[in-house]
C-alpha cells in the first residue's frame, strides 16, 4: 500500500535497451582491464605452449 508506480515510455525503454546493447558490444571488442588480466594470466600460465623466455 502506498507504492508509487513510475511510468516508463516506450522510447525510454528502447533507449535503455540500445545503451545496454552498445555497452555489451563495446565490452566484447574492448574488454575491461580486469577481464584482460584474467585471460592473459590463463594463457601465460597454462603451460601448453613452448615459451621462448629463458
Amino acid at each position: 500500500m502506498g507504492e508509487i508506480i513510475r511510468f516508463i515510455s516506450k522510447s525510454e525503454l528502447e533507449r535503455a535497451r540500445l545503451i545496454r546493447e552498445a555497452r555489451a558490444n563495446y565490452e566484447r571488442i574492448f574488454p575491461s582491464a580486469d577481464l584482460a588480466d584474467v585471460q592473459g594470466a590463463a594463457v601465460e600460465g597454462d603451460g601448453s605452449e613452448a615459451s621462448s623466455k629463458p
